[in-house]
């Protein structure tokens, strides 16, 4: 049985999936904000995909964590690995529940994630393939530092690979710096977020 580790922020703690989180990831993947990834899924649909979620862990050694607020164990949303059978490269992805958006819960915890991947379990790098449409996901991406890589292998043709940067650049960086005061201004409670929700 993989040991999951659990990871922390300010705001949040990151678990691996367990059954009793079961009913906000069913509510999200039978909803609009599941259409760029394959949703809305019908109940038998969503349940396959939740237990793939477990069974990742012990395929890979890796997968998604479920986000937790700290404050009220509340989960927001998954982060963390994806790598299931003809996926071209480790993919690094996240879905926050509907009504959670906007709160920066995603940056928060890919940016967790990212760093354990590359710190502790050796990563050199990662992807994470983006439906073209889904405008508050690539911008999520950019704002984790990844570009848009023609040159990559898609999982079908019509998904769009964002490359994320190397541990390297992100040791100690101005891209770090940047990333780590945006969550900063999502962590303060008297911040309120102008313009459209994103993640």
């Amino acid at each position: 049985m993989t040991e999951i580790p659990v990871l922390e922020t300010k705001r949040l703690v990151l678990r691996g999936p367990e059954p009793q989180d079961y009913p906000d990831f069913k509510a999200t993947f039978a909803s609009y904000r599941s259409r760029f990834m394959g949703g809305p899924l019908t109940p038998y649909e969503t349940w396959m995909l939740y237990a793939a979620e477990i069974g990742h862990w012990e395929i890979r050694g890796f997968g998604m964590w479920m986000v937790h607020l700290r404050d009220s164990d509340e989960t927001v949303g998954m982060a963390g690995g994806w790598f299931p059978a003809k996926w071209p490269e480790r993919e690094i992805a996240w879905i926050i529940w509907p009504d959670k958006a906007g709160m920066g819960f995603a940056l928060e915890a890919t940016h967790r994630v990212r760093a354990h991947f590359y710190d502790s379990q050796g990563w050199d790098g990662a992807v994470s393939y983006i439906d073209p449409k889904n405008l508050d996901s690539i911008r999520l991406a950019e704002r984790l530092g990844a570009t848009k890589d023609p040159e990559a292998a898609s999982i079908d043709g019509s998904d769009a690979v964002y490359r994320h940067p190397e541990p390297q650049a992100l040791r100690g960086t101005q891209l770090a710096h940047g990333i780590d005061m945006e969550i900063a201004n999502f962590q303060n409670p008297l911040f309120k977020p102008k313009g459209w929700a994103i993640d």
